[in-house]
């Protein structure tokens, strides 16, 4: 067996779907108990963020079926009117999306409906990063680096002063707004090869984990992870 052809299989569309569910099952409890541990919370949010933690136990453990996903669907809707829209940005747009594709492929009559539900997942998963590269590329402070010198700088997240030195590094910081962006606008191609794709998805995992390191940016990494196992089923259904 090759050393490499674990990472030439794909996913069925159920296997996709059953890794989908885990690691939303993981990323939303994550998040409930970030909210419970604070302790200010008045009733009705606290029965918000008990209720999605209890339906996410529910479905990590693999039992309900599809109830679970609804269950956290209709309470994502509910919170976007409870704190008037999407309160953490683009984190809870990405939840809603995952739980919307996930609860739609779990209602569809065939499996030609289900595969287009994670297919629509795929692609947006994928224009998630090649449409922030063309934001990037056509912005002049991106592509001199101020961008990112201005992000160490001026961040309003917990960030230590020796991370902030950065920002007094131009040619280092040039190098690393450009490898993003060649990065994000590439990423595209990675769908012409299982192994492509599955080392490209690794290292947008390791650009998320180190937002979430330097700037406590924890939910995007574990929320576009969730979204993984759709893409690799995608690769492996198209080519």
């Amino acid at each position: 067996m090759s050393g490499l052809s674990f990472l030439q299989h794909g996913l069925s569309a159920g296997q996709a779907m059953g890794w989908m569910q885990l690691l939303l099952a993981f990323a939303i409890a994550q998040q409930s108990l970030e909210h419970l541990a604070l302790g200010a919370l008045g009733l009705r949010d606290r029965m918000i963020f008990v209720s999605r933690l209890v339906l996410c136990v529910v479905m990590g453990l693999g039992i309900g079926g599809a109830w679970p996903v609804w269950g956290l669907w209709g309470i994502s809707l509910a919170m976007l009117w409870r704190f008037q829209g999407p309160y953490n940005g683009g984190s809870d747009k990405m939840t809603m999306l995952i739980l919307s594709c996930l609860s739609l492929a779990h209602l569809a009559p065939t499996a030609f409906w289900q595969e287009m539900a994670l297919s629509y997942l795929a692609v947006q998963l994928v224009l998630s990063y090649f449409v922030s590269g063309l934001v990037k590329v056509v912005n002049p402070e991106w592509r001199c680096g101020e961008a990112l010198r201005d992000v160490f700088r001026f961040s309003a997240y917990p960030v230590s002063e020796g991370l902030r030195g950065l920002a007094d590094h131009p040619r280092f910081l040039f190098v690393m707004g450009w490898a993003v962006i060649l990065f994000e606008l590439v990423f595209p191609l990675a769908l012409l090869d299982p192994v492509a794709l599955k080392l490209a998805l690794l290292c947008a995992a390791g650009f998320h984990f180190s937002n979430a390191c330097f700037f406590g940016l924890n939910r995007f990494f574990w929320i576009w992870l969730c979204a993984y196992p759709a893409l690799i089923w995608f690769q492996d259904r198209i080519f």
